[in-house]
This record gives structure tokens, sequence and C-alpha cells, in this order.
């Protein structure tokens, strides 16, 4: 399994690897809230640390591939996500750092951002695990990720520290290789449409 920087195409979206180019246009959409459940954040509310904590762990993150979703119709970068905890030998790989402009949430651009990344991991580099983590408080990314179909394993307690030093109880959640199928239909069943 190779992971490389690739641009993933959707209807409304499209994925391309993060760049400090993005950080602009994406620090238009980085209200506080969003970052409400995260590990690190920004060391304060400037541009500056906004760009600088983007490239520490989103871009030069170790085992990680970044991407800044991107609105198709308008060029408009308004999110992040990406690959992280890659693990060539073993097959497996992480969906995470996930962050959406307060206006797109709830719309198509999580479920297709998913689909896109769990397709290219299934069906293009061959992985045999995907897996998503969230903050255990999170109750909305926690319905997120079983809405698409997730298996919930478990949760990991005090498992990661926080930029404030306190401990953080990890929900893990995973797609495995034969149930990519039928989590596949359920995404594409749920945007009412198949991409090419």
């Amino acid at each position: 399994m190779k992971v490389q920087p690739v641009r993933l195409e959707g209807r409304t979206i499209r994925l391309e690897p993060l760049t400090l180019e993005h950080a602009p246009a994406l620090w238009e959409h980085a209200h506080p809230e969003i970052f409400r459940w995260v590990l690190e954040w920004p060391l304060d509310s400037s541009f500056e640390a906004f760009r600088d904590w983007l490239q520490k762990t989103a871009i030069e993150a170790p085992a990680s591939l970044g991407f800044a979703i991107v609105l198709k119709e308008t060029g408009e970068p308004m999110g992040v996500t990406g690959y992280l905890e890659i693990r060539p030998r073993h097959l497996g790989l992480e969906i995470g750092r996930t962050w959406i402009s307060k206006a797109h949430q709830g719309s198509p651009v999580n479920p297709e951002s998913k689909y896109l990344l769990f397709r290219h991991a299934f069906e293009e580099l061959g992985a045999v695990r995907v897996q998503l983590k969230t903050d255990s408080n999170n109750a909305h990314s926690q319905r997120a990720i079983e809405k698409l179909g997730a298996v919930r394993e478990g949760m990991l307690r005090s498992y990661q520290m926080r930029s404030n030093g306190q401990m953080r109880d990890t929900v893990v959640y995973s797609v495995i290789r034969n149930e990519w199928p039928e989590v596949k239909a359920r995404l594409e069943a749920r945007l009412a449409y198949k991409l090419p």
C-alpha cells in the first residue's frame, strides 16, 4: 500500500492535496466552535497561528496525507480531511483531522468526502482496514461516523493528550474490506448518485 498525493473528484467537492496556499481561504471558515474537540489547536486567534497549526497538524504530520475539501462550483476550500496513521505493512490507515465550515455541515460535503476517501483506500490502495476516531464527548461526530456505516469498536480511555494538557477518551470506529461493498452502497444511496 503506497499512499501518495492524489486528487479525488466527486460531484459536489474535490479533495486535493493540502498546501499552505489553501490557508487564507480556509482561515475564513475557521470558526472556533469547529475546533472544540480537536487534540491540538492554533496557539492564538491570528492567521499566522492558524497557518502554523495547519502546517504542523495536517501538512507535515508523519504518516499522513492532508486534503483540502474544495467546492467544485466555486473552487473555494471550505474544510480539511485526510489520511493519518498510515500503516502500509498492515494495509491500514485512518480517516481523520476532518473539519468543515459551519455553513456546509449537514450537507453532502462530509459523506461525499468520506466516500471518496474510503473508495480510494479500499479500491485503489488495497486497504484492509480504515478506521476513524473521535472524542468521546463529541456526540455529533459519533452520529456522523455511525451514519456512514462504520462499526464502533470501543473507547480508548485517556488515550490522547490535548494541547491544554487534558486527557481525551477516544472512540474508535472502523470499516474493513469485506464491509466496504455494503458501506459503499449505503453511501451511494445516501448521496443519490454514483461517482465515476
